[in-house]
């Protein structure tokens, strides 16, 4: 017999578990089914972002710049400090017990708005009637029957063709979230966003990071001037950046990786790492969905197809997060999960993508909100540029963090802000402003 819900998420990710809650808030009977367990057994709610996404790589970020501040810049603050070490393994544990604290978070979450948590694989299985049928695959197998269903199953890392991620030589998020020592020589592929995090934390830490990126500009979708800046202070920090690359072989050894490639002078290198980590982006995820069954539409690119209310083809189906269009981040993956269980209670959920903010916790931290100069060129705009360096900033000298600049692009004629662009300390904090 099936247990019968008015709402029920698939995916506890950010996205779907916000949009679980919320739901169960306005007075749904909602259900959240996810699959991600920890090596204890335990459930572990939270997806990619909380697991082996942005909250790990916080910590391990937040680690590695406290031992850098230690082995560089106390000294100069009057702070002597003789027999600084590092404990890896102590530090990936600390990563380890914020990931679960976290985890725990959520199941206290759904326990305290009455939502039920399902851990296992969910699938669409058919339909009754206005009941959609969904099972669950795991160690408490279900049949569950709802009105509403909320597609939120995520993302899952892009590999380079023929190339297999075995986390042990050739690392995808998850394996360079979980590097048992610092290496000598650490390669990685892509420039973006967990390319550059994950490069800074080893970089830090005394690995040589080399970092190849396929594009022939670094950072395309950042404002020109910010991304400038940004390759002028990691190559300052040591990290080693090549655009314009094309990889042509991985072969991974016992204890080590080989990468030939095409430099952007057409030139052929060969390199060879401790370990190779592979962030070229990510792919939606619905394995296991069973889409087929229901017919559920997805586009060429196996993204679920909504319209901009994040409504899919099927009555009463809804998909949001990084399963669907829009940037892969887990505040617009929040913002449509509320937005969909508000738009199922009759209410009007609202969210507007122009101003979505990204991050980079780098250091200096990158962050934007809004057009870049260049999209502005491009649509005909006609705007004013101001930027501000923080080098002529007091708060930031006496932080000794002077590197970056304030960058606002605004309408000429009205003075509207169409966009900010920060390179400097606190800029995630800044660009909510």
């Amino acid at each position: 017999m099936s247990e019968q819900f008015d709402v029920v998420v698939i995916g506890g990710g950010p996205g779907g578990y916000i949009a679980a809650i919320r739901a169960a808030q306005l007075g749904f009977k909602t259900a959240c089914i996810d699959d991600w367990t920890r090596k204890d057994g335990k459930p572990a709610p939270g997806g990619t972002c909380t697991n082996v996404g942005c909250i790990p790589s916080k910590a391990l970020l937040q680690s590695s710049e406290n031992f850098e501040h230690a082995g560089h810049s106390f000294a100069e603050h009057g702070i002597g400090v003789t027999g600084l070490s590092m404990d890896v393994a102590k530090m990936l544990a600390r990563k380890d017990k914020v990931v679960a604290q976290n985890n725990d978070g959520i199941l206290f979450l759904f326990k305290k708005n009455k939502v039920s948590y399902f851990n296992g694989v969910g699938s669409f299985t058919g339909k009754d009637g206005e009941q959609w049928q969904l099972a669950v695959a795991g160690a408490k197998p279900a049949q569950i029957a709802t009105k509403h269903v909320i597609v939120a199953t995520g993302s899952k890392p892009r590999m380079l063709p023929g190339v297999t991620a075995d986390n042990v030589r050739i690392l995808d998020n998850e394996g360079a979230l979980a590097i048992p020592a610092v290496p000598k020589k650490l390669g990685v592929v892509g420039a973006g966003v967990i390319g550059l995090e994950m490069g800074s934390v080893w970089r830090r830490l005394g690995a040589q990071v080399t970092v190849l990126e396929a594009l022939p500009t670094f950072l395309g979708i950042v404002d020109t001037a910010i991304a400038k800046e940004a390759q002028k202070q990691f190559t300052k920090q040591g990290l080693a950046i090549h655009t314009g690359v094309k990889i042509t072989e991985v072969k991974p050894g016992r204890s080590d990786v080989q990468v030939t490639y095409t430099d952007s002078a057409g030139k052929e290198q060969k390199d060879t790492y401790d370990h190779l980590i592979v962030s070229i982006g990510r792919v939606a995820y619905t394995g296991g969905l069973g889409a087929d069954k229901v017919g559920l539409a997805l586009d060429a690119r196996g993204f679920v197809t909504v319209d901009d209310e994040c409504r899919t083809n099927l009555p009463n189906v809804w998909a949001i997060g990084d399963v669907v269009r829009g940037p892969m981040l887990a505040h617009k993956a929040e913002e449509e999960g509320v937005a969909v269980a508000e738009r199922i209670a009759g209410q009007h959920g609202h969210v507007d993508f122009n101003t979505v903010p990204w991050v980079i916790y780098t250091a200096p931290e990158i962050a934007w909100v809004g057009k870049t100069e260049q999209q502005l060129k491009d649509e005909g705009v006609d705007y004013r540029a101001g930027s501000f360096p923080f080098t002529a900033n007091g708060r930031a000298r006496a932080m000794g963090e002077t590197a970056g600049l304030v960058k606002i692009l605004a309408d000429r004629k009205t003075d509207r802000i169409l966009g900010m662009h920060v390179i400097g300390p606190m800029a995630s904090e800044l660009i909510a402003e």
